[in-house]
């Protein structure tokens, strides 16, 4: 199981670490993705330290597991707060979201199966 939980959260990690990235240097797929739901893009940055303070949460549970599940936590929140951006515009092309959803809370799952034992 450890090494289960240690391989999802950093594979999470990087994916939020990589969202972030995208968010900051306003790369053309974020960008697109936030006008199609019609996000401000003065949002972007906002939205990819929430990313980035997501994974470095992830990378902090491994010492102070509280921390790793509320990153997950907060992960899973702000992926579902996507969706329902996109729901909220009829927009049915959800691209990298759903299986940035599911990642989550795959990472959410096996760090609350991993810590209670």
């Amino acid at each position: 199981m450890f090494v289960l939980y240690v391989s999802i959260t950093l594979i999470t990690a990087l994916a939020a670490g990589a969202g972030t990235w995208m968010n900051y240097t306003r790369h053309p797929t974020p960008v697109a993705a936030a006008k199609q739901v019609q996000v401000p893009e003065s949002w972007m940055v906002p939205l990819g330290t929430l990313q980035g303070l997501g994974a470095l949460g992830l990378i902090a549970g491994f010492v102070f597991p509280p921390i790793g599940l509320a990153a997950a936590t907060g992960l899973v929140l702000y992926f579902i707060g996507a969706v329902i951006a996109h729901l909220r515009v009829g927009d049915r092309h959800y691209g990298a979201v759903l299986p940035a959803l599911a990642l989550v809370v795959t990472t959410l799952v096996v760090t609350v199966a991993y810590r209670l034992g």
